[in-house]
């Protein structure tokens, strides 16, 4: 699938010229010329990245940028302005933009930085989600997969499984699990441990699925097939 590029730009030549570059390089490519209509594509067709103005008539860059992260979204986000006060930089980042471009730039350096930021944006996306076997946890929105089908969790058996699919293949002792799940200071039922892992069977195994929630007698549990 190709990477999905928004560019939020009201100078017509450049933003022709960015697409067709973009373009070029095999990206998908959406341009709108105001804030507003740049706020509402972003929030429609969740692009991978968003090449955004600063100064747009509507609402700025900066606004759209900060109204963006207020809701949680996390579009990496690079910054194209004639604006080089260090000041003007500070604002923009602090508005929860990735990268920060100053007009006139070398379409050689744009197409760098929008690889690094896709790149990295990649990296931490492959760092939320979890995978073992054919179960699959994604720890941003807290959703669990078992063969694509939808698992629901309570908060604590979300904390176990995730502690458990975060050390396939390894034995975690009981008071392991105790200590990061329910808390060094946890003070309750030392059979809390087997009452959530025998709610999580039961959800992970409710399609005849084999168990990956293993036993080891005397010591703790693990992760394995």
């Amino acid at each position: 699938m190709k990477n999905h590029i928004l560019i939020v730009e009201d100078e017509e030549k450049l933003a022709k010229f960015i697409k067709l570059e973009l373009e070029y390089e095999d990206y998908k490519v959406t341009v709108v010329h105001d804030g507003l209509s740049g706020l509402a594509t972003a929030r429609e067709s969740n692009p991978h990245l968003i090449l955004l103005d600063w100064m747009l008539p509507g609402i700025s860059g900066v606004e759209i940028c900060r109204r963006l992260r207020q809701t949680g979204d996390k579009v990496p986000v690079i910054m194209l302005t004639a604006k080089d006060e260090v000041s003007d930089r500070v604002a923009g980042l602090d508005a929860g933009a990735d990268d920060y471009l100053i007009k006139p730039f070398s379409i050689e350096e744009l197409l760098a930085r929008v690889r690094a930021n896709l790149r990295r944006n990649q990296e931490e996306e492959d760092a939320t989600v979890l995978q073992f076997a054919d179960l699959t946890l994604n720890r941003s929105t807290r959703e669990v997969y078992r063969n694509n089908r939808s698992i629901e969790l309570t908060a604590k058996e979300f904390d176990l499984l995730e502690y458990l699919i975060s050390h396939p293949r390894q034995v975690l002792t009981r008071d392991q699990i105790l200590e990061r799940v329910w808390g060094y200071d946890f003070m309750g039922d030392s059979n809390i441990i087997e009452v959530y892992v025998r709610y999580l069977r039961l959800k992970l195994e409710s399609d005849r699925e084999s168990r990956l929630i293993k036993t080891v007698r005397g010591v703790g549990y693990v992760l394995k097939e």
